[in-house]
């Protein structure tokens, strides 16, 4: 049986604070959260939203190192431009704070030191790879080789980001240190783990019988972990940057970021609601929900669970929403090849199309398998359905209004059947939509919000009162009437998809929305007067204030498919048009960036790969005697002339002054030098080889050339001019 929560309390999972979030974190984690957050919020449910920017970990120690610079000035960085992207995207977060904060090492410190306290860890002394020049250990992103899998010479030790492959340093072929390009050895070290072992037993029964309901990914994932066998896993690291381990003897070490991370949700609420945070991670009545990415399942489904149940006080999740990946023009996404759509670009490229993104992002959401993201897809969704369905419908329905009465609201003066048969089916809209939002199924829901923008632009579009107003004002009157109740339907609707045009939406309609409590601070958000913990307010979209005003009716998500939501009378406002076009410049120029990315990484890739190539040593040739080598007359000699043999490609014919005669050599370098380049060149060549007709001509001898692995060539040449002839032995 379903239990009935006093409040719900929903995360995010941390953002890595070493760049900027792309439209895959969007897609996957904190569109579809926000809109699960707001959609509480408008049914007046106590709902608190908890994320903040991940700050520890090796990715962001490689890039404070690649860019000279500490990681602290990394994290600041990103942590602003996260926060500010999110919250110009109407990512409503209740706090926006971060794993550096005073009170997360805190926090993160205790929580550590009550399950070592309680025995909760096991030590183990391995053996982990160390830099014998930089004289640390390192971590597996601090470890580059050769992938086995598709032969990537730059993949890293945990994972190729060519092929996906999840790997192991010890699978590397040729290892390599990221700091020093040394080659790493094996040090003993010691260090904390959770034995997750311990907690398989439970965890069956917790996640396979308890949680059947959760997504066939999340729930297969857990019970492949699990079919697995669970082993202890690390909560400690050799690193200089994170929270230091708080025992005795464990100096240059700090908590793994997988153990630090999630901690980070409770410090988050204890330092919105020190005095408060406790109900909301310790109270049986709340329900806590995690919306995170695949690839964090196992984390957040075994490992942060097995933490709350080592430490014996705190919750367990209820549900874990994940998504599948988003591609973005048919190449999967990836932050070191800069292809991704990044959020704080997009806001900067396409102001005030904020909500464009949104709706893309759902509508195409990837819930049950990978999805692609296209440019076009996002201009045919926003002309063929929010301009010319959701926003059209709108805006005749309001025009209109203000042409024929004046911009009141009509009364119902000449009904018919057409009307309340148009109306009678957004209560089953209304129903299919809660359904599906209350599964976390936002894609459907998104299709039920716009099919009453589908219901009210069909209507508007048969009863044609732009025709009727000619002959007939009273039946005029009632077809707007209706078109205005619709139009007040899609504001309630569509606030958890497009909140700012619901918010210009109700602007228009003069109504405002009643919501539950706010627990923000008002950090970040000056537009906004927040309420104390505990008051009742209207809810507001971030940037701008969408609360009513005063004598403003006011509607929660009850009146959502009501036949008299707006009386007559009532005054509403001019029309403004809630989406624009996107034109076809628009979409090629964002299309052209991507081929720009792409052209780039590829003349990266093809620059890296000629490095390799350049790098490899040949296998050493079998040894001689000196007296093989003696028989070698290896000279001196000047180039008197050159000129490229007759239809050949890489052939040059040189005429050459040895010392003791003048003679001609063909060879096959035409690639590297031309015959202007090799005229008057001091050259070493092999004098006593055998003749041999090249082309009709006869070459006597062989240049020395010096070969590199990517095939190119260089003649050798002495490093002080000598007379032709000099022999060198």
């Amino acid at each position: 049986m379903e239990k009935n929560f006093k409040r719900t309390l929903v995360t995010c999972a941390l953002p890595y604070a070493n760049g900027p979030v792309h439209i895959g974190h969007l897609a996957g984690v904190y569109v579809p959260a926000d809109i699960y957050v707001r959609y509480l919020r408008m049914r007046g449910e106590d709902v608190l939203f908890i994320c903040g920017s991940d700050e520890h970990g090796v990715p962001i120690t490689i890039k404070a190192r690649t860019q000279g610079v500490t990681p602290q000035d990394i994290v600041d960085k990103y942590h602003g431009i996260i926060k500010d992207s999110f919250l110009k995207l109407g990512i409503n977060f209740d706090i926006y704070s971060r794993t550096t904060s005073k009170v997360h090492d805190k926090n993160a410190s205790e929580f550590f030191r009550k399950l070592y306290d309680d025995d909760k860890f096991i030590t183990k002394e391995s053996e982990q790879y160390y830099d014998p020049e930089a004289k640390t250990f390192l971590a597996d992103r601090y470890i580059i080789g050769t992938c086995p899998k598709c032969g990537n010479p730059g993949a890293y030790g945990d994972q190729c980001e060519k092929c996906g492959s999840t790997l192991s340093p010890e699978e590397l072929i040729d290892p390599k240190s990221k700091l020093s390009g040394a080659q790493p050895i094996k040090k003993k070290t010691k260090h904390w783990y959770l034995p997750l072992d311990r907690y398989e037993p439970w965890l069956r029964d917790w996640i396979l019988e308890q949680h059947k309901e959760w997504r066939s990914n999340v729930y297969g994932q857990c019970k492949s972990w699990l079919d697995g066998g669970l082993q202890p896993r690390a909560v400690s690291r050799d690193l200089d940057w994170g929270v230091p381990v708080p025992v005795e003897g464990a100096e240059g070490k700090v908590l793994y970021v997988w153990f630090d991370a999630p901690i980070g949700y409770i410090s988050n609420t204890q330092e919105l609601l020190p005095e408060s945070w406790e109900k909301w991670w310790k109270d049986k009545d709340t329900r806590l929900i995690h919306f995170i990415g695949k690839d964090n399942i196992v984390f957040h489904c075994i490992v942060f669970p097995s933490m709350l149940k080592a430490e014996g006080s705190y919750i367990l999740p209820d549900n874990v929403p994940s998504n599948e990946f988003l591609n973005l023009e048919g190449d999967k996404i990836s932050t070191s090849r800069n292809w991704a759509v990044w959020l704080n670009e997009y806001v900067d490229d396409f102001p005030g199309q904020e909500d464009v993104l949104r709706y893309v992002l759902c509508a195409n959401a990837p819930e049950t398998k990978d999805n692609d993201f296209t440019w076009k897809d996002f201009q045919q969704r926003n002309n063929s359905e929010l301009v010319a369905i959701f926003g059209n419908f709108v805006n005749r329905a309001v025009v209109l209004t203000h042409k024929y009465f004046g911009g009141k609201v009509p009364a119902d003066l000449k009904p018919e059947p057409i009307d309340s048969e148009t109306l009678a089916q957004i209560p089953a809209l209304k129903e299919s939509l809660e359904a599906n939002i209350g599964t976390f199924h936002f894609r459907e829901a998104l299709k039920d919000a716009m099919s009453i923008a589908r219901v009210g632009n069909k209507y508007i579009s048969d009863t044609e009162p732009w025709k009727v107003a000619k002959t007939d004002m009273d039946r005029t009157a009632s077809i707007l009437y209706t078109s205005l109740q619709i139009c007040s339907d899609l504001a309630i609707a569509f606030e958890p998809f497009t909140p700012f045009a619901a918010e210009k939406l109700r602007k228009m309609l003069g109504i405002g929305i009643e919501a539950g409590t706010d627990h923000r601070k008002g950090e970040g958000t000056p537009t906004v007067n927040f309420f104390k913990e505990g008051e009742s307010r209207a809810l507001h979209t971030v940037p701008s204030c969408g609360c009513k005003s005063a004598g403003e009716p006011v509607v929660s998500w009850t009146d959502l498919g009501k036949t008299d939501i707006i009386k007559p009378g009532h005054q509403i406002g001019e029309a403004e048009l809630l989406f624009s076009k996107v034109e076809d410049s628009v979409v090629e120029a964002q299309v052209a960036k991507l081929q720009a990315t792409k052209e780039a990484n590829a003349a990266a890739a093809k620059d890296a790969e000629a490095k390799e190539a350049a790098s490899h040593i040949a296998e050493p040739k079998p040894e001689v005697t000196f007296d093989d080598f003696g028989k070698m007359d290896i000279r001196t000699a000047t180039v008197l002339a050159a000129e490229r043999v007759p239809k050949t490609d890489k052939l040059l014919k040189l005429s050459i002054d040895t010392g003791i005669d003048r003679r001609t050599i063909v060879s096959g370098i035409a690639d590297y030098y031309s015959p202007e380049d090799m005229v008057g060149k001091q050259i070493c060549i092999l004098a006593n080889l055998q003749p041999k007709v090249i082309r009709g001509i006869e070459s006597r001898g062989m240049i020395l050339m010096a070969k590199q692995g990517d095939g190119k060539m260089r003649f050798i040449t002495p490093q002080e001019v000598l007379i032709n002839g000099a022999v060198i032995n």
